[in-house]
Formats: C-alpha cells, sequence, structure tokens
C-alpha cells in the first residue's frame, strides 16, 4: 500500500485497515487512536464502530522515542517481535496476544487487541492482586526458555535460530543501559539528586563493578535460549484471570537467568515502593508479602516446569548425566540474583525509571525507597553465589530493604 516505510498516522492506519478486507467490512467507519506510552514504537487501536472488532497495529520507529531522531534504532527489531510472539505462542498460546500480520516494509504488526487488560505495573502501583500472575509467568518463562534452548534443539537448528534472532542494536542499549552507564557518571544517568551520595558510593564500589562485568559478559556471550529481553512489569499485560506477555523486541539469544531475573527485579521495585504507596501498615505488609511470595513462587514454578520439561525431552547422552539438570537450574538461580540487581539498580540511576517510583510525590521519601532498591541490587548481585534456593532471595530482598522510615 505504501511503496516506502513512513511513520503512520492515524489516518494512514484507518486507510491500511481498510485495505485489508479480511479484518473489517467494507466501508466500515473506524475509531483509530494512538495509544503509545512507550519509548521506541508508534501503537494504534483501530475499532470498528459497528462491530465492536478491534486491533492494535504498532510499528516501530527508526528511532527512540524516548529520546529522538539523535538515537536512532533498526527497523529489524519489529520483525524479531514478531516472530519472537509467533515462536512463544507455539507453546504458551494463552500467554502473549495473537500476531495476524507482519508488515515488513513498514515495521508493522497487527495483532490482538488486550484493552481489557492492564499493563502489569500499573495494576501493581495501585496495589492489585493477581492470583494467577506466578503461574502464568512460571510457566511461559519455563516453556519459552527451554523450547528454544540447546536442551531441546538440536545443534543445527539451535544456531539457525540464534542467527535468525541476533539484534545487536537492542542489546547494545542493555549493554549500555543496565550494564554500564549507570556504574559511573554517564550522560545518560538520571537520578534523584538527594542519593547522590549513594550512587557516588556505587560508582566507586570496585568489588560491584567487577561482578556487574561478569554478568555484563555473560550477558554478552551466553547464547543459552531466546529470552524476551526486556520482560519488565510494563512489558506485561493482566487481567484477574490472565496473564499476556508482550514488546519482546529486545528479544535474542541470550543467560536464560536474564529473563528470570528481570521479572523479580520488578517485583522488588515494587516491593520497595509500596513503603509509600501504602500507608496503613497492616495493608502495606500484607501486599508486600504477597509481592514477594509472587517472586518465590515465579521461581519455584519455573524450577518445576523445567525440570518436566528436561525429564520429557532431553535426549542428550551428556544433558542426561545425573545431576546436570540441577547444576544448570543452580547456575540459572544464581545469575537471575545477579541480573536483577543490576536491573534494580539502572532503574533507579539510568535512563527511563519505573513509574514504581517516579510516581511517590515527596523527593524526600522516594529517595529512601531509591536508596533500599539500590541496597537491595547491590546485595543480589554481591551475594548471588550464596543463593541456593528463591528463599535466599527473598531474604536479600527483606534484609536489604530494611530501615525505611516512611509508615
Amino acid at each position: 500500500m505504501f511503496e516506502n516505510y513512513k511513520p503512520l498516522t492515524e489516518e494512514d492506519a484507518v486507510q491500511y485497515a481498510h485495505s485489508k478486507k479480511e479484518w473489517f467490512a467494507p466501508g466500515a467507519e473506524m475509531d483509530c487512536r494512538e495509544i503509545g506510552d512507550g519509548n521506541l514504537n508508534l501503537v494504534f487501536r483501530i475499532a470498528d464502530r459497528s462491530s465492536g472488532r478491534s486491533l492494535i497495529f504498532k510499528q516501530a520507529l527508526p528511532y527512540a522515542r524516548v529520546v529522538g531522531e539523535s538515537w536512532p534504532l533498526t527497523l529489524e527489531r519489529s520483525r524479531i517481535e514478531a516472530e519472537a510472539l509467533k515462536l512463544a505462542a507455539r507453546r504458551v498460546p494463552d500467554l502473549v496476544p495473537r500476531v495476524y500480520f507482519y508488515d515488513d516494509q513498514l515495521a508493522l504488526t497487527v495483532m490482538e487487541d488486550l484493552s481489557d487488560h492492564i499493563i502489569l505495573r500499573k495494576g501493581l502501583i495501585k496495589g492489585e492482586v493477581y492470583p494467577r500472575l506466578a503461574e502464568d509467568l512460571a510457566e511461559y518463562l519455563a516453556q519459552t526458555l527451554f523450547f528454544t534452548s540447546e536442551y531441546y534443539l538440536d545443534a543445527r537448528e539451535k544456531k539457525e535460530k540464534v542467527r535468525r534472532f541476533i539484534n545487536p542494536e537492542m542489546c547494545k542499549i542493555t549493554e549500555d543501559l543496565v550494564f554500564t552507564d549507570p556504574y559511573y557518571d554517564a550522560e545518560t544517568n538520571s537520578f534523584n539528586s538527594l542519593i547522590r551520595e549513594t550512587v557516588e558510593a556505587i560508582w566507586n564500589d570496585a568489588r560491584l563493578k567487577k561482578e556487574i562485568a561478569h554478568l555484563k559478559e555473560s550477558f554478552m556471550t551466553r547464547a543459552q535460549a531466546l529470552l524476551h529481553g526486556d520482560l519488565h512489569t510494563g512489558s506485561v499485560m493482566v487481567k484477574k484471570d490472565s496473564t499476556k506477555v508482550i514488546d519482546p523486541e529486545f528479544a535474542y539469544y541470550g543467560p536464560i537467568g536474564f529473563d528470570v531475573g528481570a521479572v523479580i527485579a520488578n517485583l522488588f521495585l515494587s516491593f520497595v515502593s509500596h513503603e509509600a504507596h501504602t500507608r496503613d501498615r497492616k495493608q502495606r505488609e500484607t501486599y508486600q508479602n504477597w509481592l514477594l511470595e509472587t517472586a518465590e513462587k515465579i521461581w519455584s514454578g519455573f524450577e518445576q516446569t523445567f525440570r518436566a520439561l528436561w525429564k520429557e525431552h532431553v535426549k542428550d547422552e551428556m544433558w542426561c548425566v545425573p545431576g546436570y539438570v540441577d547444576d544448570v537450574l543452580y547456575q540459572v538461580l544464581q545469575d537471575a540474583a545477579g541480573f536483577a540487581g543490576c536491573k534494580m539498580m539502572r532503574r533507579v540511576i539510568g535512563l527511563a525509571p519505573v513509574a514504581d517510583l517516579e510516581s511517590i510525590e515527596d523527593t524526600a521519601v522516594r529517595a529512601e525507597a531509591e536508596t533500599r532498591a539500590l541496597e537491595i541490587g547491590r546485595q543480589l548481585v554481591l551475594q548471588r553465589h550464596l543463593v541456593h534456593s528463591a528463599a535466599d532471595l527473598i531474604r536479600i530482598a527483606r534484609e536489604a530493604g530494611e530501615g525505611l522510615t516512611v509508615k
């Protein structure tokens, strides 16, 4: 329809929708609204006024929306996202949005409308409880990570998938914003001036930075499985009986523990933030306990399902050596702890902070929550080799998160 790539307008999106006869009735009157609030893309919701049928159009921009055209980005990430969603749908069709069409020329994905869901982060800030969350995220992680790993795929197919999902520009964002910039005085950093002393202590902590260097190397070199690559609570949509993982445009082959750690980090950030968001002590403790229990259940559910898949599907003689799966999962857990720590510190110090903390209006109160988040992150990195179970992750969060005076 369009000869070359162009960022769509609302009018363009409607015109495009009319050009595909299988989506809407001929002559259908449509409402279209650009609803994107992310950092990188345009997102349109298009609905037929008569039938109520609706679709989401997601178009990649050739630059980072959060910064502007001074930060160019490849449109290839759009293909990677669409293919990652389709691949996930083979294993967990109920846990990702359906992809109906991908237009390579426009870097445009047409997918299921999830307007009856909300972004998980927004629900957590409000103190909402989601009964299926732990079970669903554990299932998503185990299924998507196991079935794209060398433990299931033959060597040739695995290497072909690694090639197919090479994503250097998006990986470079993570390498810089998660593993580099927050740990020295980089231009991209943006943090509460009241925590500068704490931030400078992190910049000067050689022991911590050495451990982060090891984690960065792992992220850059260990192609274990196809990761979502950016699995925070803004990349999950929920309602009480449904969980949908969205936005895998950072997908690439990396260490399994990275996705697991990203989820845990964001639950821990929510845990800290509720010292301010929930003032009633009993309500606060109940909700914080639920957040930590959810993190623990995600790990235990992931481990249980991963072991079951291993037992059923692993055929390689060496992978079947007694005790090897224990070593694999032990390494994943310790990796997850370290990656979670980096994710937490990056969200306090670096570019693109989280609404959990940013929505705390009192800067002094926010500074306390941010300080606790940094300490939890720091201890997760430094103590990751001492983590033997999910209970150890929770212990670190509780111990390092103590000391807030907001009551």
